[in-house]
């Protein structure tokens, strides 16, 4: 019975808390989940106001500097927002925290690796409440409710599951918060989450609420994709990998070799002829346009002539010139590839014109 009034009353000053929080105000309000500054349902205003009528003091420390400046011995420092932490931001507060207990609310694998703990996590979303089963008498008989939620794989702890404990000890003033959650102002009045949390951030007279900032990250700070991910993703994009292989090889076996097959309708050489004409003069391009003359004349007049296909093009065009009698620079300047391109579509189709003359002429010959 002095358990569930002891639960109402914590939940009545939570809920006082949050009213008050709204519509009072105090430092900016900020939008970053878990801060003690967002009034909102992802904020943490709530839990820090009743930690401070429970005559704890509060203080809210904003990045690397800030923290490097605050006295740490004898209290207890809160992390949230641990993902903008770095091996070097991470290195400072281990090097300033003495004494004081350290807890950490829901850590990436890349700052639980820079702390130098070798402790799995894994994802989860418990279903109901979740009780604590550990021998602490902070949190024994306690129960926590929340959505989302990480479980770490560490020996102690509190409120375990299937792979690891919500709230874990990961050695000496240590404690990994994995169901941090519990702290938001939507969730903190959840089963026993409001109890919960005050034991935990209450445990001394002072609390340092650190919150990490991007500003305090160096180059070195750098970390890779995969300490963010859990150990079992780089494996299971292999499989899906081999997967997709597996998959490709399968469908280009059913495609089996290629077929030619007919076209359905028969186009004439005229519109074949006519479509790229069309092309080469909305493309501008004369001097291709008047190779493909030159090498038509020259396939035609081979073909009138009887001569082979004009492997030495000196010899073709001496032979054109000696049956039309003409001079063989003025043979050459209509033939060869390498004659001066037409400039303008005027002499593009000058230059037509007077190869279908020289045609017609070989012809009349």
């Amino acid at each position: 019975m002095r358990r569930h009034r002891t639960a109402l009353v914590i939940a009545a000053a939570l809920l006082a808390a949050v009213v008050v929080a709204l519509l009072v105000g105090g430092r900016p309000a900020t939008t970053e989940p878990l801060d003690p500054d967002n009034p909102g349902g992802q904020g943490a205003r709530a839990v820090a106001r009743v930690l401070e009528a429970q005559g704890v003091e509060v203080r809210v420390v904003r990045g690397a500097d800030a923290l490097d400046s605050e006295q740490l011995e004898g209290s207890t420092v809160l992390v949230t927002s641990t993902y903008l932490l770095g091996k070097s931001t991470t290195r400072r507060l281990l090097a300033g925290l003495g004494n004081a207990d350290l807890v950490l609310a829901e850590p990436e694998p890349g700052v639980v690796t820079a702390l130098g703990l070798d402790v799995q996590s894994w994802a989860v979303s418990p279903a109901g409440d979740r009780s604590a089963r550990c021998s602490d008498p902070l949190l024994r008989g306690l129960d926590v409710r929340v959505d989302l939620a990480t479980e770490y794989g560490t020996a102690g702890g509190c409120f375990a599951g299937a792979h690891g404990h919500l709230v874990a000890s990961a050695g000496d003033h240590i404690t990994l918060l994995g169901a941090s959650a519990l702290l938001t102002n939507d969730q903190v009045l959840r089963a026993d989450n409001a109890a919960v949390a005050l034991r935990l951030l209450g445990q001394h007279d002072r609390l340092v609420w650190y919150v990490p900032e991007v500003a305090d990250l160096i180059g070195e700070d750098g970390v890779s994709l995969r300490t963010l991910v859990p150990d079992w993703t780089l494996p299971g994009v292999w499989i899906a990998g081999a997967a997709v292989v597996a998959l490709l090889l399968w469908r280009v076996r059913r495609l089996g070799p290629l077929v030619t097959e007919p076209l359905p309708v028969t186009v004439k050489a005229i519109e074949t002829a006519r479509s790229r004409g069309r092309l080469y003069r909305k493309a501008g391009d004369r001097a291709h346009a008047a190779r493909a003359l030159r090498r038509a004349s020259r396939a035609a007049l081979g073909a009138r002539l009887h001569l082979p296909t004009p492997s030495d093009d000196a010899a073709f065009l001496r032979e054109v010139s000696q049956h039309l009698g003409r001079p063989l620079e003025q043979v050459g300047a209509l033939l060869r590839d390498d004659a001066p391109a037409p400039t303008t579509d005027d002499d593009l189709i000058r230059l037509a014109n007077e190869l279908a003359a020289l045609e017609r002429e070989v012809s009349s010959r």
